[in-house]
């Protein structure tokens, strides 16, 4: 594994982390989670992100990290960075999603308690909120990390401007913002608008999200939609078969034939993709099975891309520059 300074702080990410968001909730199998866990640490993965409402149901993938730990990997405990978030639905009532401090900060108690440790190493605001002064959301994320319950703050989902102004607030109170975590990909392409160059400006980590569009950018979707795929699920909001049009089909195809002359799986040449930018601090991946796992983390053994391979691939991605529906 290869780690990258995160931002001007002192913490190092493996180039890739692994996500909790799919497979680790009280409806999987925990078996599969636990070895997907160890697996994932015995390759150089040291980072495993999580969030209060993940799962499902909410706060099971959480409670599932506490019984990892127990099972061993908590022996390890000063070599993990662990991260969780507040700022989604997680409890009815007026107190139970946003960015009110009251929200943050007894999501924050729950989540430490789900998961049967002292602090998290880095708590996030996961989503902005119009309706709280941002100063509110950002002196709940100072006032933890003051009381040791979380080692780094961080935010997800903002935009440029709120990024900036959230970082100008965090520096004055003397919390600076570590790292932002947005959902990008080759199909989605908006912190290309201003997010990665605020990031760099204010020397903040940048952690993606969702890098194969859920699971578009993998041979998944090559010839059909199996049927056990996430978007033949009539439940699933992320993605439907309406979104995989024969335009999209087409863009997989070509991208794939290009990862296929670099020697690389569409899954592996689409997270290099993203590591390409040394603004890219680490990118995370959901795993279903080991092997899955394994052959994301063997990308890192060529994130390099040729002038041709990246011309090639902005003609196929290019009316991808701005926001996707995927």
């Amino acid at each position: 594994m290869k780690y990258r300074r995160c931002g001007n702080s002192g913490l190092q990410l493996p180039e890739v982390s692994l996500g909790l968001w799919h497979n680790f909730g009280s409806v999987d199998n925990f078996i599969t989670a636990r070895n997907i866990a160890f697996t994932a640490f015995d390759l150089g993965i040291t980072h495993f992100d999580l969030a209060n409402n993940y799962g499902p149901p909410p706060g099971s993938a959480e409670e599932n990290m506490n019984k990892i730990l127990k099972s061993g990997l908590g022996a390890y405990r000063d070599e993990l960075i662990i991260s969780t978030k507040a700022g989604y639905y997680m409890w009815p009532g007026p107190y139970g999603e946003w960015g009110s401090r009251k929200y943050l900060i007894s999501s924050c108690d729950q989540s430490l308690k789900r998961m049967g440790i002292d602090y998290v190493d880095i708590f996030y605001s996961h989503r902005p909120d119009k309706n709280t002064p941002l100063e509110e959301t950002m002196a709940a994320l100072d006032h933890l990390v003051r009381q040791g319950k979380a080692l780094y703050a961080g935010i997800s989902n903002y935009n440029p401007e709120q990024t900036k102004e959230a970082s100008e607030i965090l520096k004055r109170l003397g919390t600076p913002c570590l790292i932002h975590q947005p959902k990008y990909s080759m199909f989605e392409r908006t912190p290309e608008l201003g997010l990665l160059d605020v990031l760099e400006d204010e020397d903040i980590g940048c952690i993606v999200f969702s890098p194969l569009a859920q699971g578009l950018l993998t041979n998944r979707y090559l010839n059909v939609i199996p049927s056990d795929s996430r978007a033949a699920r009539i439940s699933s909001p992320f993605l439907t078969k309406e979104d995989i049009t024969d335009k999209v089909l087409e863009k997989i195809r070509k991208l794939n034939a290009i990862a296929q002359n670099r020697g690389q799986s569409l899954a592996q040449m689409a997270i290099a993709w993203l590591l390409k930018d040394h603004r890219i601090t680490s990118v995370l991946i959901g795993a279903s099975s080991i092997s899955q796992l394994t052959e994301n983390t063997e990308t890192i053994k060529r994130t390099a891309f040729s002038e041709e391979e990246l011309n090639l691939i902005d003609n196929i991605l290019k009316k991808e520059h701005h926001a996707a529906k995927i």
